[in-house]
């Protein structure tokens, strides 16, 4: 045998015998834990729980803490914590801007969920007794017990209401905002409802009340919630430099792509049958496997493996 096939098998024969160098992981260890920020709204806290699961199934260590809107950009900011996939828009704006245009926060581009809605509601025989439009509240005042029910402290659509009702917008001056938790909304809804009592609230889609109770949207808000009844899209925010930092991860954050069914379900599930939003991240994920394969698309494990592999097996699937 000549020299250079000689040469040749022995490199042949090296080859076979060095050890297999695993892949290398596109995030470092410090990685690893990933903090979310979340408002405590059943949507946010599904979606959140769903992400939590595809990367503990890659190898994470996620964890939630819930928030008000204003303590999660404070969060971000501070790099307390790293991600927030509800940021509704527009109404949020006003809660952003300050942090995009210093610098401390980021909006990954395209949208988790598009064709949202958030503005004022009412229960259906309410709207069919003439309350329809924003304009139209203040004639109902004595009926209403001069109130309009928000939710938790420090949310965004609570501002809102409270500017019209400070700038007498519609001639609401002198109405009380009555802040409460989505829970504690929903439950005033349903004893409303029971009693067929009028009521103002906010509303907003996705969100099984849509099914469980006959309710309308009002017109006439879009100078306050927007047009097409606030009509919305939700974004992720990450803070600062995290997607330079853990790109394997922003790679998954970058590529989510929830739906308005798909939320719905999830909220059903939690409120309506009482499952903690972790188990029912993890059934829906189990039941839907072509939704999400397209969303870990480029992600690897920690560990630089394939990631859709690796969530698959950690499901069972």
């Amino acid at each position: 045998m000549i020299w250079w096939a000689k040469r040749a098998v022995l490199l042949i024969l090296a080859a076979l015998v060095v050890p297999a160098v695993p892949a290398r992981a596109m995030d470092p260890q410090s990685c690893r834990p990933v903090r979310f920020g979340a408002v405590n709204w059943t949507d946010v806290t599904a979606t959140t729980a769903v992400v939590s699961r595809l990367l503990e199934g890659l190898g994470y260590a996620p964890s939630t803490r819930i928030m008000a809107v204003p303590d999660i950009y404070m969060a971000l900011e501070g790099r307390e914590i790293d991600a927030f996939l509800g940021n509704w828009m527009p109404t949020m704006e006003a809660d952003l801007q300050p942090y995009v245009e210093d610098g401390s926060v980021e909006v990954i581009e395209a949208p988790n969920l598009i064709g949202a809605k958030y503005t004022l509601a009412v229960p259906t025989y309410l709207f069919e007794a003439g309350l329809q439009t924003f304009s139209d509240i203040a004639r109902f005042r004595e009926a209403l017990a001069g109130k309009i029910y928000g939710l938790e402290a420090g949310n965004d659509g609570n501002r809102l209401i409270r500017t019209m009702i400070e700038g007498d917008a519609f001639g609401l001056r002198g109405f009380e905002l009555v802040e409460t938790s989505e829970q504690g909304m929903l439950d005033a809804l349903a004893r409303a409802v029971n009693r067929r009592e009028p009521m103002v609230f906010l509303g907003w889609e996705p969100h099984p009340m849509n099914a469980t109770f006959s309710i309308r949207y009002l017109a006439g808000g879009d100078e306050v919630f927007g047009p097409n009844f606030g009509g919305a899209n939700v974004f992720t925010n990450v803070r600062a430099g995290y997607l330079d930092a853990c790109p394997n991860v922003g790679t998954l954050l970058s590529g989510l792509r929830f739906t308005l069914q798909m939320e719905s379900v999830l909220m059903a599930a939690i409120l309506g049958r009482g499952e903690d939003p972790a188990e029912a991240a993890r059934k829906w994920l189990r039941g839907n496997p072509r939704i999400w394969q397209g969303w870990l698309k480029g992600v690897t494990t920690i560990g630089g493996e394939p990631g859709y592999e690796a969530v698959r097996k950690s499901l069972g699937l």
